[in-house]
């Protein structure tokens, strides 16, 4: 991988979580030339992360959504930081263990009481965001029922909050088409967990 992909990938995933491009719909495409990448000032950080991630494409796109899901202005630099490897480790902890961290959600989601109940809204955030963040919850955990119950929607609708709650929507909404699963296998997890 050169700098200039490492650049690239970086900033399609960017504009993914940023914006209104759809990384899958546009294949991970964008316009940007290499002589656009040479004369940026940053573009030695990506020649920094090219030479750290070597031929590993899916370890650094990886990488960088981990990093673009727990700070939203993450920049090149920001990367190249100890943080930015244990946030990585961190989420890809989950994802290896993403049946087994997924039922012990779903057991605790099921202890908290119904589900339906847990998802009403009245303009105020419901009793499964809270969870989700006070970190009870994982935000794949979410991101996996919302495939199967589509309750996003709805929560976009209600949530009187406009400061907080658009950001979360729009990052959960984003990150769920990287999220690969059993459906059948994780639908009968949360039949069995979920009240």
């Amino acid at each position: 991988m050169t700098g200039y992909e490492a650049f690239t990938l970086y900033h399609v995933l960017k504009l993914h979580f940023t914006s209104g491009y759809d990384f899958f719909k546009y294949n991970g495409k964008t316009n940007i030339t290499i002589e656009t990448f040479e004369r940026r000032k940053d573009k030695y950080h990506f020649y920094k992360l090219s030479r750290k991630f070597n031929n590993r494409r899916n370890d650094y796109m990886d990488f960088v959504i981990s990093n673009f899901l727990h700070n939203d202005n993450c920049w090149a630099g920001t990367l190249l930081e100890d943080g930015s490897d244990e946030v990585n480790i961190k989420r890809l902890a989950i994802i290896q263990a993403l049946s087994y961290n997924f039922q012990n959600d779903c057991s605790v989601i099921g202890e908290s009481g119904n589900i339906n109940d847990l998802l009403k809204t009245d303009g105020e955030y419901p009793e499964l965001l809270t969870m989700t963040l006070q970190k009870v919850i994982q935000t794949e955990t979410i991101c996996i029922l919302n495939s199967m119950m589509n309750f996003l929607p709805m929560w976009q609708r209600k949530i009187s909050d406009d400061i907080r709650w658009p950001l979360l929507y729009q990052k959960w909404t984003k990150y769920s088409p990287f999220l690969s699963f059993d459906k059948a296998k994780f639908r009968e997890i949360a039949l069995k967990e979920l009240k």
